[in-house]
C-alpha cells in the first residue's frame, strides 16, 4: 500500500505533536543529576494535581559494605515514573509473627536489589507559596531488618493534594547491609543505614527546591524503627550545630530508653552474627585463604547472605559510634548537648499485640525481657499488676500484649517527651487509640503497633472505609502538617510542661469523637510506668 507523502508528513507531524503534548503533561524538574520526569496524580475534592517523582537517586548504587557515595550526573531527562527495588529484606522471626509481618508489611513483596538508594517526591503541582512549602522526610520502620519506601501505606499524595506539602520517602539499607558489624570496617563505616538517611537529607538540602519546597522547613518523621532513627538524628546533632531539618515526629518508637525505661540500654553486639555469617558463606580465614573474610562476604551473592540471616536468624544492630548514634544519648538530651528541635512524639494504645502475637507465657516473655534480672517475686508482682483472667486481661496474651505495650513503647515514650521538655525544647505528646475494620491487621488486633499509619497518610483501604475513618485519618493528617509547617506553634493542644505535669497534655485520636482530641494526664496514660522504673532499678 502506496502512501501520499502529504498524508505521510501530515501523520508524522501528528504523531509528533501528541508525543510532544504527551511528554508537556508529565512534571518535570531540574536537581542536581540533571532533569528528572515524573508522573501526577489526581485526588477527589483536591486543590491541586499531585506530582510524583518515584525513583529518584539520592546516591550511587552502593558498593556492600561501604558508605554511600555520591551519584554520577545523567544527560538525557531521566524517568521518574514508577518505583525502585527494596534494599535487600530481612524477615527472620519466630512462625507465627513471620506470617503476620509478611502480610502487613510485604503484600505484594516488592522486587530487591542491592542497588536501592532511590527516593520518592510528592508534591503538589499548583506554584509554591513565597519561601517555599514545607518538606515532610518520611523514615520507616521494620525494626532495621526491612523496609521499603515505596509500599503503598507511605503513598504521599494525601499530603500533597490536601495540605500543601511535599513528601520525601527514602529508602536505607537495612540488616547486615545496612548495620555490619565487620569487625575489619572502621567504626563509623558500621551504621550504614543510618548514614543512608543522612545522605538522603542531604540530598534534600541540595534539591529540593526544585520540587517547591523550603529547605529551612524539613521535618523528619518516622514510625517504629525509623522513630528509633528519628531519635538516633536528633541526638546526634549538639546544641551549637544547625540540623538539616527543624522539627520531628515521633511514631512509636524511639533510643533513648530503648526496649524499656532502662537508662542507656545498649543494642546487643552483634559480632557473633557476622562471624555465623562468614562461617556460614565459608568465608573464614581456614576455609577462604585467598581473601580476606569482608571481601569474601563482600563477593557472596546477596540471595545466599538473606537466604543465611533468615534460616539462621541472624540481627545485625547499629554500634555506638558517636556520629549517627551516641553512647547514652538519653544523658545528651537531659544535659542539653543536643540541638534545640522540637518533637511531636507518642503511642499507640496496643502496640504490643503486633509485638507478641500468639505468644502467651508470662515467664518467658518476662525472661526475655529483663534477662538475668528475672526473679519469683517480679513474676508474682507483675502478674498483680496485669491479672490474667479478669475483665481488663481476659488471657495470657492480653496481659503479655499489655505488659509490652508499657515497657517497650509507652513508658520509654513519656521519658523523651518529658526530658525534651525539661530542657526547654517544645515537646508534644500524643495516643493513638482507634481501630477499623479495614485495616484490622489480625482477630483483634485493636490500635496495634503501626496501625496509625493508614490514618496518618490516608492510605487505608477505601472499600468499607467509615465516615469516623476519613474524618479522623483528615484531622491527623491536618495535624501532622500543620505541626510541620509551624513546629513552634505545635499541634494545636498544650505542650508539655515541665513544672505542670499533672496537667492534661497527652492527646488522644479516637474514632469515637475523629475531629478533635480528647486530653489526658499522662498519670492517666502512664499508670504503671512508676512501677516498672522500680523493678528496673531493682527495688524489687
Amino acid at each position: 500500500m502506496r502512501f501520499h507523502s502529504s498524508v505521510l508528513l501530515s501523520a508524522c507531524l501528528a504523531s509528533l505533536s501528541n508525543a510532544y503534548t504527551a511528554h508537556e503533561t508529565k512534571p518535570t524538574a531540574t536537581i542536581h543529576g540533571g532533569v528528572v520526569i515524573g508522573t501526577t496524580t489526581s485526588l477527589p475534592s483536591a486543590s491541586a494535581v499531585v506530582n510524583k517523582f518515584l525513583g529518584v537517586p539520592f546516591a550511587a548504587p552502593p558498593t556492600r559494605f561501604s558508605p554511600p557515595e555520591d551519584y554520577e550526573k545523567w544527560t538525557h531527562p531521566r524517568n521518574t515514573s514508577s518505583r525502585k527495588p527494596a534494599c535487600i529484606q530481612e524477615f527472620a522471626f519466630t512462625q507465627p509473627v513471620l506470617n503476620l509481618t509478611l502480610s502487613l508489611f510485604n503484600t505484594p513483596a516488592p522486587e530487591e536489589s542491592e542497588d536501592c538508594l532511590y527516593l520518592n517526591v510528592f508534591a503538589p503541582s499548583t506554584p509554591a507559596p513565597k519561601g517555599g512549602r514545607a518538606v515532610m522526610f518520611w523514615i520507616y520502620g521494620g525494626g532495621l531488618y526491612f523496609g521499603d519506601s515505596s509500599i503503598a501505606p507511605y503513598d504521599g499524595s494525601h499530603f500533597a493534594a490536601y495540605e500543601d506539602v511535599i513528601v520525601v520517602a527514602a529508602n536505607y539499607r537495612t540488616n547486615v547491609f545496612g548495620f555490619p558489624s565487620a569487625p575489619s570496617l572502621p567504626l563509623n563505616e558500621n551504621n550504614l543505614g543510618f548514614l543512608d538517611q543522612r545522605k538522603a537529607l542531604e540530598w534534600v538540602q541540595r534539591n529540593i527546591h526544585a520540587f517547591g519546597g523550603d529547605t529551612s522547613k524539613v521535618t523528619i518523621f518516622g514510625e517504629s524503627a525509623g522513630s528509633f532513627s528519628v531519635d538516633a538524628l536528633l541526638t546526634s546533632f549538639s546544641a551549637n550545630s544547625t540540623p538539616p531539618f527543624r522539627a520531628a515526629i515521633m511514631e512509636s518508637g524511639q533510643l533513648s530508653y530503648r526496649g524499656s525505661p532502662n537508662v542507656g540500654k545498649p543494642y546487643p553486639d552483634s559480632t557473633p552474627s557476622w562471624n555465623a555469617l562468614v562461617t556460614a558463606l565459608n568465608c573464614t580465614a581456614e576455609q577462604s585463604s585467598n581473601e580476606s573474610e569482608l571481601d569474601c562476604v563482600r563477593a557472596a551473592p546477596a540471595s545466599s547472605i538473606k537466604a543465611i540471616l533468615e534460616s539462621d536468624f541472624l540481627y545485625f544492630f547499629p554500634k555506638q559510634d558517636n556520629k549517627t548514634l551516641f553512647s547514652n544519648i538519653a544523658e545528651r538530651r537531659k544535659s542539653g548537648s543536643i540541638a534545640r528541635i522540637p518533637i511531636l512524639s507518642g503511642t499507640n494504645a496496643d502496640e504490643g499485640r503486633f509485638i507478641v502475637y500468639s505468644q502467651n507465657n508470662l515467664t518467658a516473655y518476662l525472661q526475655q525481657a529483663l534477662g538475668e534480672g528475672l526473679t519469683e517475686e517480679i513474676v508474682e508482682a507483675v502478674e498483680k499488676q496485669y491479672p490474667v483472667g479478669s475483665e481488663e486481661y481476659p488471657t495470657q496474651y492480653d496481659a503479655l500484649a499489655a505488659i509490652d505495650t508499657d515497657i517497650s513503647f509507652q513508658c520509654g515514650a513519656a521519658l523523651v517527651a518529658n526530658d525534651t521538655a525539661e530542657i526547654g525544647t517544645p515537646s508534644w505528646r500524643y495516643l493513638y487509640n482507634a481501630s477499623f475494620p479495614n485495616t484490622e491487621g489480625f482477630p483483634d488486633s485493636r490500635a496495634y503497633h503501626s496501625s496509625e499509619i493508614y490514618s496518618v497518610f490516608s492510605t487505608y483501604p477505601a472499600a468499607n472505609s467509615t465516615a469516623a475513618q476519613r474524618e479522623l485519618s483528615s484531622f491527623m493528617r491536618g495535624t501532622w502538617a500543620s505541626f510541620a509547617k509551624e513546629p513552634e506553634a505545635g499541634p494545636g493542644w498544650r505542650a508539655i510542661d515541665a513544672k505542670k505535669k499533672g496537667a492534661a497534655n497527652v492527646a488522644v485520636f479516637t474514632a469515637e469523637q475523629p475531629q478533635k482530641v480528647k486530653m489526658m494526664t499522662q498519670s492517666e496514660v502512664d499508670a504503671r510506668c512508676a512501677f516498672w522504673q522500680d523493678i528496673l532499678a531493682g527495688d524489687y
